[in-house]
């Protein structure tokens, strides 16, 4: 905390020295802005002649800014300059010496950190005391009614300060006859002095010499500026030009703020420092510190209680004076107890802050600490005020926060008397006002719903008669509909083993309760939903196995020897569509073919089995391939499912020649093994049916030769979940290309070589090979 406190300290010296800057920057335009006005000239023009006046006039470019800042004065139209403006531009003062030269360019930097008379003040006060001796500094405006105010002050108590706030228009005040003549007061002389005018304090003890001056900042002079010192000597002439020199300087800080009087805190943080100073709690008074633009934005530490530590360790009137971020850095602007000042101090409630933790330094030693904060308005200053948590205060909010949380609360009955004590949970679980206090214990079960009465009465007996610890479940009539309840108490025995109190916990278990009947009610509907899954993949299997009978054994066809394998999905309670057939047709030709029908379950086995049936008895009543396919597709159009779709590979061998005519709708291509080597055959063009009316089908041929190998399957051979379908093509491919110990691979082994996590889709192949020796 210390090494970020010197971080704070080092970021807000870089703060001041950029704010110094854009303040500085900004005097600068704005008194470019009024040479622009006056002068109708250009920025570059105003800026040098603000550089010629200055070195003129011996002076630096922000006095010079300054000055020019506190001559302005609104004229109208054709109207030549005041008379104001024109004194303090043609008419410069006698150039200082050099050390009032400078002592007037350190002020006129300092200046543009002033925000408030009450600033303004308190930076002439630190400048003046060195350089005239001053004491004190009041800075007087004038009301409209003639009178004076005192709108800011250094150097002079509060109780003084209120005695002079207001000044009447009365003759023999020197500030009034400083600003009805226009000129300086010199007050030099006690004894004279105090026979014409009126004087603040006692010149005897306080200040022996008076300077008042009038401060112009438009076309008269509004604001007289006093300077006190505790010597009764005469002013040098040097002190003389040097403080009407600053007299002009600052008119411009107070014709860009502004005459507003800043509140003081000082006789109130008087008083409450008397009151602090008798208080064992830790609270600071805290005055706002504004910026130029008016926004606060820290605050000044007034009074402090003796238990008040930052985050170092200064304690008590250690404090005093500091700045509130810079004891505590952690309340930056973004922390709530910043805002929560914030807030108080715009008129709201007081502020109340949740616990919180702060690391504080104890007797040399850090440890962690939990307070919670409190901010009230007092007057136009804050009080805040800090409440340690004792660890047996905190762990009961602990406590009430877990039984929140939990939904439960703890009772406890004296078996003896029949007197209860219950937390503010039961009663709130109970739905019960505690103005009507505790239920005894044996009456409880007549707060639970008819049906659990007896359970609840049989449990509560037992423990209060044998002593027997209880937990059971209860129901409960609340506002929102039945609430369940848990109860588990246990009882406390005297010597001779009777029970004499009993103490335990309510808890409110509705949410589980409902998240049980819930999981209960989704696993009965699962179970009926499984069976009749089960059902309906029983009766397709069954239907499947008499429409599409798969031969055990190899089977031969035009002089080709095929094998046929049918693999079902291994996840699932499904039957899919995939299907096959392999038929020799009345002229000697073999009709090969393999298709796949979208969908499980019934409808997909009654779309493969009309498909299969019309396929095979098309192509044997003489028509094409391609004719097969269209009228296909106008079946499967107008089946019952008319969203249905499938894929279809057909194929007609001819022994003589060895010639293959094959076509397709939307099915992957056969895949050709020809010594040693795979490669999948061109397909030609056709679309799935049952995707559109007037779909496009084409044929191609193939010559087999002897030894060749052709392949046809279905797509749940090569598709895997996230994977594309030329993946699963070349793994087909290289699988049935790798040679055998006794040459081709046999495709049970095919099917055993390719990877298969979990098939998720049946796959239907059929495995045709061409007879090595086979004959033309």
């Amino acid at each position: 905390m210390a090494a970020l406190t010197r971080v704070v300290a080092r970021q807000r010296a870089e703060m001041d020295r950029l704010q110094d800057l854009a303040a500085t920057s900004a005097v600068v335009e704005r008194a470019k802005g009024a040479v622009m006005a006056r002068l109708a000239c250009s920025p570059d023009a105003a800026q040098e002649e603000l550089q010629r006046r200055a070195r003129a006039a011996r002076r630096t470019l922000l006095e010079e800014c300054w000055l020019t800042l506190g001559s302005l004065t609104p004229p109208t139209p054709g109207e030549p300059r005041p008379a104001a403006d024109t004194a303090a531009r043609d008419t410069p003062l006698p150039p200082p010496d050099e050390a009032g030269s400078s002592a007037l360019a350190r002020l006129a930097r300092a200046l543009v950190r002033v925000g408030t008379p009450q600033d303004l003040a308190r930076c002439l006060l630190d400048r003046l005391a060195v350089d005239v001796d001053a004491d004190a500094v009041m800075l007087y405006a004038r009301l409209p009614s003639g009178g004076l105010e005192l709108v800011g002050h250094a150097g002079i108590d509060e109780t003084l300060a209120l005695q002079w706030g207001r000044v009447p228009p009365l003759a023999g005040i020197a500030a009034l006859d400083a600003l009805a003549a226009g000129e300086a007061r010199w007050l030099e002389d006690p004894a004279a002095d105090r026979e014409r005018y009126l004087l603040i304090g006692d010149p005897s003890r306080q200040w022996g010499s008076r300077a008042w001056l009038p401060v112009t900042t438009g076309e008269s002079a509004e604001v007289a500026l006093g300077v006190l010192r505790p010597s009764a000597a005469p002013f040098p002439p040097a002190e003389r030009e040097h403080l009407l020199a600053v007299a002009r300087l600052c008119a411009g800080p107070l014709r860009t703020f502004g005459i507003r009087r800043e509140p003081a805190l000082g006789a109130a943080a008087d008083a409450v420092q008397i009151v602090f100073d008798r208080l064992p709690v830790a609270a600071v008074l805290l005055a706002p510190v504004r910026g130029p633009s008016g926004a606060v934005e820290d605050f000044r530490i007034e009074a402090v209680t003796a238990g008040t530590s930052d985050a170092v360790g200064r304690t008590g009137r250690e404090l005093l004076g500091l700045r509130f971020l810079e004891c505590w850095p952690t309340a930056a602007a973004d922390e709530p107890l910043w805002q929560g000042c914030m807030k108080a101090l715009e008129g709201e409630e007081p502020y109340e802050s949740e616990p919180f933790a702060r690391q504080q330094s104890v007797a040399g030693v850090s440890e962690l600490v939990t307070y919670s904060a409190r901010v009230a308005r007092l007057g136009d200053g804050l009080v805040v005020s800090w409440v340690r948590h004792d660890p047996s205060d905190r762990q009961e909010q602990r406590l009430a926060e877990v039984q929140r949380l939990g939904r439960l609360g703890w009772a406890t009955w004296n078996l003896t008397t029949g007197e209860g004590n219950w937390s503010a949970q039961v009663f709130a679980l109970l739905e019960r006002d505690p103005v009507h206090g505790p239920v005894p214990l044996t009456q409880l079960p007549s707060l639970a719903v008819p049906e659990d009465v007896p359970a609840l009465a049989r449990a509560i007996g037992e423990l209060v008669r044998e002593g027997r610890p209880c937990d059971v479940p209860f129901r409960v009539a609340a506002r929102d509909g039945v609430r369940h309840l848990r109860a588990v108490a246990e009882a406390v025995t005297d010597a001779e083993g009777t029970p004499v109190e009993a103490h335990g916990f309510l808890q409110d278990v509705s949410a589980q309760r409902s998240a049980e009947l819930a999981l209960l009610a989704s696993e009965r509907a699962m179970l009926t939903q499984q069976g009749a899954l089960s059902a309906e993949r029983l009766v397709a299997s069954r239907l499947q196995d008499a429409l599409l009978p798969l031969p055990k054994e190899t089977v031969r066809l035009a002089g080709l020897r095929v094998d046929i394998a049918y693999l079902p999905a291994q996840s699932g309670l499904n039957v899919g569509g995939d299907w096959f057939s392999a038929i020799e047709l009345p002229d000697g030709d073999a009709l090969f073919v393999v298709g796949d029908v979208t969908g499980h379950g019934l409808d997909a086995v009654a779309s493969m089995a009309l498909l299969r049936f019309t396929a095979k008895g098309m192509v044997i009543t003489g028509s094409s391939l391609t004719g097969a396919l269209a009228r296909l597709n106008a079946l499967l159009l107008h089946s019952r499912d008319p969203h249905g779709t499938a894929t279809l590979v057909l194929a007609r061998y001819s022994p003589r020649g060895r010639r293959l005519v094959w076509a397709q709708a939307g099915h992957p291509p056969p895949l050709l093994l020809r010594a040693g080597e795979a490669r999948y055959l061109e397909r030609p063009h056709g679309m799935l049916l049952g995707a559109r009316d007037t779909p496009r089908y084409e044929e191609a041929e193939c010559r087999l030769a002897p030894g060749d190998r052709l392949v046809l399957y279905t797509d749940g051979l090569v598709e895997r979940p996230g994977e594309s379908i030329d993946r699963g093509l070349e793994r087909l491919a290289r699988a049935a290309s790798a040679p055998g110990p006794d040459g081709p691979v046999p495709l049970a082994r095919l099917l055993g070589s390719l990877p298969e996590p979990e098939r998720r889709d049946d796959v239907c192949v059929l495995d045709i090979q061409v007879p090595g020796d086979a004959g033309d």
